[in-house]
């Protein structure tokens, strides 16, 4: 009889410290945007924020729209990204993988470090991270050939302040006017900026460095660039990538779903369910990826380019 008492004890222990760390973050998010509004209703910061009201004038050659190539570009890199998290963290926790693959030498990639075993799991999660650096590759040549990277590098100083302001009006829930068609506001701007040209590189450099095409024998190149900074920077950017994904579909979706979804999925600026359609269709090819990710499955197409084994 006393069982089911101290098991019911330790579920209540167990969900005790989530549930006051979530009442504190609501606590805190509470009084940020009474700050934030008592803030921005002060003379001064009024008269600040006409001056810079949360948008940069972009150049007169930046194009407006978004079509469809890069709709595509956004859906693969989503697909990509998001296996890539559930991979990366199956590779962190998982203590026994479910099998282990290791390369082929005959195959059409070859590194001058001898073939390595390694886990299942570590395997997509690699293959993911090429197919993901390649839509990435393609994605930086489009945008440089087309001027769409003006929609998305700063290319003036008052992007700053504008940045700000955008945050002051996010923060204190009377949001910025969202004209993503034309021009992104310049807390957006920032954040794909730092997305695209910050983050995406350092997972990409401190990826190679932790995978087996490092190469091992290169003393001086290890000594400069040791694995375990790597390994001390390349989750915190998955926990970027984590949260840039969660803020960046709430907004999308709390600040105008249908015309948002439109202009990445029906390069369209108008409102209507054409772009809710396509994103609802991608989500089930996600999910669907997602539970199939599984050794069942994995193992057959990892034996094309190497030995699988349990």
């Amino acid at each position: 009889m006393s069982t089911p008492a101290k098991n019911k004890s330790g579920s209540s222990n167990r969900w005790a410290k989530p549930a006051m760390v979530g009442a504190g973050v609501v606590l805190v998010l509470l009084v940020l945007v009474l700050a934030a509004r008592w803030f921005t209703g002060l003379d001064g910061v009024k008269s600040w924020m006409v001056t810079y009201p949360g948008q940069s004038e972009l150049p007169a050659t930046a194009p407006v729209g978004f079509p469809a190539w890069l709709g595509w570009q956004h859906f693969l890199n989503v697909f990509f990204i998001v296996l890539i998290i559930r991979s990366g963290w199956q590779v962190r926790t998982s203590k026994r993988p479910p099998a282990h693959w290791i390369r082929n030498n005959k195959g059409l990639i070859k590194t001058n470090n001898p073939p390595t075993k390694i886990s299942l799991d570590l395997w997509f999660h690699l293959s993911l991270d090429a197919l993901w650096v390649l839509n990435g590759l393609i994605f930086i040549i489009v945008i440089l050939a087309t001027g769409q990277w003006l929609r998305i590098v700063p290319t003036s100083w008052d992007v700053f302040p504008n940045a700000v302001s955008a945050g002051l009006q996010y923060l204190s829930l009377n949001w910025p006017t969202e004209n993503g068609w034309v021009n992104y506001n310049s807390l957006q701007l920032l954040t794909y900026f730092l997305t695209v040209f910050i983050a995406a590189p350092l997972a990409i450099l401190t990826g190679i460095r932790m995978s087996g095409a490092w190469p091992k024998n290169a003393k001086a190149l290890n000594r400069a660039y040791p694995i375990e900074l790597a390994r001390r920077v390349h989750f915190p950017v998955m926990l970027y990538f984590v949260l840039f994904i969660i803020v960046h579909v709430t907004l999308v979706l709390a600040t105008g779903a249908l015309r948002n979804l439109n202009h990445m999925y029906g390069s369209s600026d108008a409102v209507n369910w054409w772009g809710f359609g396509i994103f609802a269709f991608s989500l089930l090819v996600i999910v669907g990826a997602w539970f199939a990710a599984r050794p069942l499955f994995l193992r057959p197409i990892a034996s094309l380019t190497g030995k699988v084994s349990k």
